[in-house]
């Protein structure tokens, strides 16, 4: 009866156009008013307790080095390198814009911010090398979910939050599918290109390459000092996001100068801004979360599904099936933290790696991002371009089939997630 009006109301307040986050604090709380014996102060406990959850400190300096990075012209900079790599090859311009989205995800943890940076430049460039404006637009609007894939990943800090797995053994499981998918798309859009006869760019001399690898330099460090400082144990993924906050701004002001002092506060304040709305998100999901541990609704939904014999495949369709359908209606961090407490129970019944079911997650939740009607990097693509939402969306589209086609990949085949985290030895 409790699991039932626990979802009942939330998805009728959802339906009603109650925004997720109150539909999810609501929804506990109602649920906690009517059939639990905790006290509804409880409810003003959890909420506490969620601000000071040290995992999710990440996020709030994760965003502000994105920040940084967006304002500061990294961005540009890395555009420029990745153009410089690859841009010589048949549709290099495209297959640039997916390197310059990886490259970027490695500093933002951020799939929208990936997008707004990388897309504002790469494809009004490629529109005007002669790209058509709709192949641009897809490119960099499926590329750019690889900002919660490849690490540092707020949505995979998120998923260690509500499982109380290890953030540094997630973000080490992300390296190798966020670089299988960047070259999964840059062979698709070399075939698209020769068949299509797309244009490409001169080949960049050594000296322009090390001009612009020069430029790019103190962006690709951040990399180095983010993750290298994470598996070398020097500090935590926490302390490295505080890290790359102070290093993007320290680079931002005095080394590209690209920013003003005076710029500052409106960069805190944006950063700020995606911070406060992202918490309360998070906030609202914990406490779901916790109406459904307290409930025992996780276990009793584990013991029912260990008791239908699924295998682990299966058990892994229906994982896919339900956070694909999700990904439709809800933002990422929210479906992890409501979802992830039902599936980690079962998924530990059933012997499959928390690990691996958390990258599962995060690939889904990629795919969430570019599905209607409430993908965040449709609405971001569609902002920089300036072309109609339904234009994005079939834009967007076929380019949709290779992540599919990757998240069966990535479900089936553990070793694209685990190896690396075995041959380190991350226990």
């Amino acid at each position: 009866m409790t699991i039932l009006f626990l979802f009942l109301i939330l998805f009728l307040l959802m339906f009603i156009g109650v925004p997720i986050a109150v539909s999810l604090g609501l929804s506990g709380a109602l649920t906690i008013l009517f059939f639990s014996p905790d006290s509804v102060r409880s409810l003003a406990i959890k909420l506490f307790e969620t601000s000071e959850h040290y995992t999710l400190l990440a996020i709030p300096f994760f965003l502000l080095s994105g920040a940084f990075m967006t304002t500061g012209g990294v961005a540009r900079r890395l555009i420029d390198f990745a153009n410089a790599c690859v841009g010589h090859i048949r549709g290099g311009l495209a297959i640039a814009a997916v390197l310059a989205c990886m490259l970027f995800a490695a500093l933002s943890g951020s799939s929208p911010a990936t997008v707004a940076a990388v897309g504002s430049i790469a494809i009004a460039g490629m529109v005007r090398s002669g790209y058509p404006q709709a192949f641009g637009a897809g490119i960099v609007c499926n590329a750019g979910t690889l900002g919660i894939l490849i690490p540092p990943s707020i949505v995979m800090v998120v998923y260690a939050a509500a499982t109380e797995t290890s953030v540094g053994k997630l973000f080490m499981a992300g390296v190798v599918p966020g670089l299988l998918l960047g070259l999964i798309l840059m062979v698709a859009i070399y075939i698209v290109a020769r068949v299509k006869k797309l244009p490409a760019m001169p080949r960049a001399s050594l000296r322009e390459w090390l001009g612009s690898a020069r430029r790019a330099i103190w962006g690709l460090l951040l990399m180095v000092i983010i993750l290298g400082g994470i598996y070398s144990g020097m500090f935590t993924p926490t302390e490295a996001a505080a890290v790359a906050a102070v290093y993007a701004g320290f680079v931002a002001l005095f080394v590209y100068k690209d920013m003003r002092v005076s710029e500052c506060p409106k960069v805190l304040l944006e950063s700020g801004k995606l911070t406060i709305m992202l918490m309360f998100i998070i906030a609202n999901a914990m406490l779901f979360a916790h109406v459904l541990t307290t409930e025992q609704i996780p276990q009793t939904i584990a013991a029912w599904v260990t008791s239908l014999g699924l295998s682990p495949w299966m058990f892994l369709l229906i994982v896919n099936i339900v956070l694909l359908i999700a990904g439709n209606f809800m933002e990422p961090s929210a479906i992890i933290l409501i979802l992830a407490p039902i599936f980690f129970p079962i998924a530990m019944e059933l012997g499959i790696d928390p690990i691996h079911l958390g990258v599962i997650m995060v690939v889904n939740m990629e795919i969430g991002l570019i599905t209607p009607p409430v993908g965040l990097n449709l609405f971001v693509t569609s902002a920089v371009t300036g072309m109609p939402l339904s234009a994005t969306i079939r834009a967007a589209l076929p380019w949709l089939m290779l992540l599919i086609s990757f998240l069966m990949i990535v479900t089936y085949i553990p070793a694209v997630s685990m190896a690396l985290p075995n041959w380190l030895g991350m226990n």
